[in-house]
């Protein structure tokens, strides 16, 4: 197959889910399908990383994006000869003059489900873009089973049009040993008790309040006491989070860490007790499988696409239930053989996940769009 993918976002949207999925994707159907050929549309540096026998890299402006999406990737589509066009960032800047097969993922369908939780610009664009853009396209690649049936819902697509490509964590994402961990998180965050972990941002979807609101009713049950870690960078609701420590009584407990670069969070993971994530609705959910991927006890939601990912590798709570978060984080911060025999059953469950999966799934799905099943 001649294949080519809108790579940009690799650059554009780097340290979020659709960059990490856009690079992983197509580092490994380079690196496993020698047999096929990549035409990659590119913007910004580390293209180098992207060369081999097999592929070709077209420099794209981002100032230009428009001309690029509607005049020159159709006319060199055709011109190269390409079977199959991959729109990874869910299907943006797909055109109507595209030559060839079109294949878009859609990683969720957020502001749809939740339009309250998402910015108005991303809203008003994505309900104006998502019917056409489905519309265009041949064939949609979605990352679990639940955003396939949030697909199907919404729009009045054929279902054999819709594949399902499950995420998976890095490599870095692995067991690590604790005590250094725990030693580094000392001197770079004074972070000196055991703790309970949060990744994941703040969005009210992610319900973080309900995490911390739990929390402070049950830290000082605790046999040992911990404080809570939250890591992420200051915007969405992070100011109202914060204040909120204060009104539970529990600043002194709580740590907000801000940003964080992406190599150090397999340290927090290793070095947290417990990765409680409550989120109440995820397209796939990755921080859950990160931590899984450690060795980490997980605390997630029964909702959505999460038992999908954890299965039997973590708890799994009703996120609108404050007791259900409670007494699980109570149970398992005062239990030590608990924790050891979710660690395991978590290392076992992250291992069925990897990106060589995922790109295997993918091709499969081109060639299901190009030839049928």
């Amino acid at each position: 197959m001649k294949i080519a993918m809108d790579a940009r976002g690799i650059n554009w949207y780097k340290g979020t889910g659709i960059g990490t999925y856009t690079d992983k994707i197509l580092r490994y159907m380079i690196q496993n399908n020698k047999d096929n050929f990549y035409q990659i549309y590119w913007s910004g540096e580390n293209y180098q990383d992207f060369e081999d026998v097999n592929t070709k890299i077209v420099i794209a402006s981002k100032k230009h994006h428009r001309f690029f999406e509607q005049q020159y990737f159709p006319s060199n589509l055709k011109k190269e000869n390409v079977d199959i066009y991959h729109i990874p960032q869910n299907g943006i800047g797909i055109s109507e003059s595209i030559p060839c097969k079109k294949v878009v993922t859609i990683h969720d369908l957020i502001p749809y489900i939740l339009p309250e939780t998402v910015g108005r610009g991303y809203l008003s664009k994505f309900l104006r873009e998502m019917p056409r853009i489905l519309e265009l396209c041949d064939g949609v690649i979605t990352v679990s089973e639940c955003s396939k049936r949030d697909v199907l819902k919404f729009f009045p697509i054929e279902e054999d049009k819709v594949f399902v490509t499950p995420l998976a964590a890095d490599s870095k994402y692995k067991p690590l040993d604790k005590d250094k961990c725990q030693e580094i998180l000392r001197e770079a965050y004074n972070i000196t008790k055991p703790f309970v972990l949060y990744i994941g941002g703040f969005s009210p979807r992610k319900n973080v309040s309900a995490l911390m609101t739990a929390f402070s009713s049950i830290h000082k049950n605790l046999d040992e006491e911990h404080d809570l870690v939250i890591v992420g960078a200051n915007k969405d609701d992070i100011n109202i989070l914060k204040q909120l420590s204060v009104d539970l009584n529990i600043e002194s407990n709580v740590i907000f860490t801000g940003f964080v670069q992406e190599e150090l969070l397999p340290v927090f993971y290793n070095s947290c007790n417990v990765f409680v994530y409550p989120s109440i609705y995820e397209g796939f959910g990755l921080p859950p499988l990160e931590a899984m991927s450690c060795g980490t006890p997980v605390i997630t939601s029964d909702i959505s696409s999460i038992p999908e990912v954890v299965g039997d590798g973590g708890i799994l709570i009703d996120p609108f239930n404050m007791k259900s978060i409670m007494y699980s984080l109570e149970a398992l911060l005062n239990d030590e053989s608990i924790r050891i025999e979710l660690s395991t059953k978590a290392l076992k469950r992250a291992s069925q996940f990897s990106w060589s999966k995922t790109s295997e799934q993918t091709i499969e799905a081109y060639k299901n769009i190009l030839y049928g099943k």
